[in-house]
């Protein structure tokens, strides 16, 4: 049913005792999930290896389950394994270069080659989908506690299946899932989507202030002193990106909010139309066609990108 390339990272799986498994910078619940279940399917497969899931934690989507500590000692005849990331100088927290061996698993369009092996599917609507067929196609196993991660991933890549990156294979693999370990979904989505009012009300600000330009693109700045006053941090501001989908007057839209603690200012931008990757890769992000992320040094490179995806939506418009 899969490609046999597949089989191919599961002999290597097989054939090293020492695996580490990361994913993107400013991980998010595909990656997560992804990452957390590759790891304990492989450690329920083979119990005497040493496998560990790896990257800066996020306590929003803690739920998932907890990340390894990474120590250097790891990287001696070990294999890698980089889910969800398209570019070498975003994979976090390990330098993939120091590894034995090292794969690559992702649904982003392809950017640079960086590993030994890259199974690279632009058309999967996620990482999570893309382990789930690593599990189907190979003796991996699947439990209920792994399927839940998975079908988190799976739902958030897609905001609920709404986005076009949603194909009869996805469904056809979580009527599976769901069928092969009677997961409780319901109970999954409140989860995921479950907020307290301060988020609540800081997505009304952010609402209530948004600039709309005349060509249809849509954006808000947000700085320490707005996140202060709510009380919620800057990965807070970019997941609730996908909240502003579907607003008739605007084709593109980003979440600009400044994150003091790593020195950036963190970028969530989205699009129903027009091509928003490409702009984010000339600030050194990137992304799907319609999703992107970047991080930027100051809000004068904001101001830089702002202007650029306002003409792209201009360019859209016309056509």
């Amino acid at each position: 049913m899969f490609n046999n390339k597949y089989l191919k990272i599961y002999h290597k799986i097989k054939k090293y005792n020492k695996i580490v498994i990361t994913r993107h910078v400013g991980a998010d619940p595909d990656a997560l999930s992804s990452q957390i279940g590759l790891r304990d399917a492989i450690k329920l497969k083979f119990p005497k290896k040493e496998v560990y899931a790896v990257g800066a934690p996020a306590s929003t989507f803690k739920y998932l389950g907890q990340l390894d500590k990474f120590s250097d000692d790891m990287y001696k005849d070990s294999l890698l394994i980089v889910l969800d990331t398209p570019d070498y100088k975003r994979v976090d927290g390990v330098i993939p270069n120091n590894f034995e061996y090292a794969i690559k698993i992702d649904h982003h369009p392809f950017v640079e080659e960086f590993c030994n092996i890259e199974y690279i599917d632009e058309y999967a609507s996620s990482a999570a989908q893309l382990v789930l067929e690593l599990i189907y196609s190979t003796p991996l196993p699947l439990t209920k506690e792994i399927g839940e991660k998975l079908f988190v991933g799976i739902v958030a890549d897609t905001n609920r299946f709404l986005f076009k990156y949603t194909t009869p294979k996805t469904f056809k693999l979580i009527s599976k899932l769901i069928k092969d370990t009677n997961i409780d979904f319901t109970k999954l989505y409140e989860k995921l989507y479950l907020r307290p009012v301060k988020e609540s009300r800081f997505q009304g600000y952010i609402a209530d202030n948004m600039i709309v330009t005349e060509n249809g693109f849509a954006y808000i700045k947000i700085d320490t002193e707005i996140l202060k006053k709510y009380n919620v941090d800057a990965a807070t501001a970019g997941n609730m990106v996908n909240n502003f989908n579907y607003i008739n007057e605007i084709y593109a839209w980003a979440i600009f909010s400044e994150d003091t603690a790593n020195n950036v200012i963190r970028g969530s931008i989205r699009s129903r139309g027009p091509v928003i990757n490409e702009a984010a890769s000339h600030f050194g992000g990137g992304g799907h066609v319609f999703a992107s992320g970047v991080r930027l040094k100051d809000f004068e490179e904001v101001d830089r990108l702002v202007k650029e995806l306002d003409d792209i939506c201009s360019t859209y418009e016309e056509e």
